[in-house]
């Protein structure tokens, strides 16, 4: 079976200068980016994830807390929906086999909740390609990542987490995130990166 790498939401919203930044993000970004050079034909398959938001309900907030709740992001036709210029010269030369839109009217987190332009979710996607392995990175370890992680174990995928190329929200809950992966199965490499 193949193996393919889940890039999670590595848009200009979540990097240093967007509207719900994660530190590190930006080098995190162009971190993947070099991932993509480097591996070059280790994956059978790469596949990024966007952030993709119409109107999300409550997980957009004048008050939020920052954990089911954001200020408004990745709202569709904006620029901070776009993927970080660091990385997006790699999903403009190919480098990306397919793009899967979450969240345009739910507080989806995982990649796995995502659907490509054609309306295929991602876990079919894999399994039409006989991929029985995932390899997740990008952003945020304790949000997204963990959450695109978890739900490719439930799907029954081996799943590895590269935490030297994701950036975490907080010390705090990357830790209970790194926790609830190592219980699910999720094989974690690298060290994580928090900067908050």
């Amino acid at each position: 079976m193949g193996r393919a790498l889940i890039v999670v939401d590595v848009q200009k919203d979540f990097c240093e200068g967007g509207s719900v930044p994660v530190k590190g993000g930006a080098g995190r970004a162009a971190a993947i980016a070099g991932l993509l050079r480097e591996t070059d034909g280790e994956y059978d398959y790469v596949v990024a994830t966007r952030d993709h938001h119409i109107d999300p309900g409550p997980h957009f907030s004048d008050r939020p807390d920052y954990r089911d709740s954001f200020p408004v992001h990745c709202v569709v036709g904006t620029e901070g929906g776009e993927f970080h210029p660091d990385f997006a010269p790699a999903v403009a030369a190919g480098a990306v086999d397919e793009v899967f839109f979450k969240g345009a009217r739910s507080a989806s987190k995982s990649g796995f909740e995502g659907f490509t332009a054609d309306g295929t979710p991602l876990a079919d996607w894999l399994r039409a390609r006989d991929v029985g392995g995932v390899d997740v990175v990008g952003i945020a370890t304790d949000h997204c990542v963990r959450a695109t992680a978890l739900d490719g174990a439930k799907e029954g995928f081996a799943v590895r987490v590269l935490l030297d190329y994701t950036a975490g929200v907080a010390a705090d809950t990357t830790a209970t995130a790194l926790d609830d992966l190592r219980g699910a199965g999720v094989a974690l490499t690298g060290t994580p990166v928090v900067l908050a």
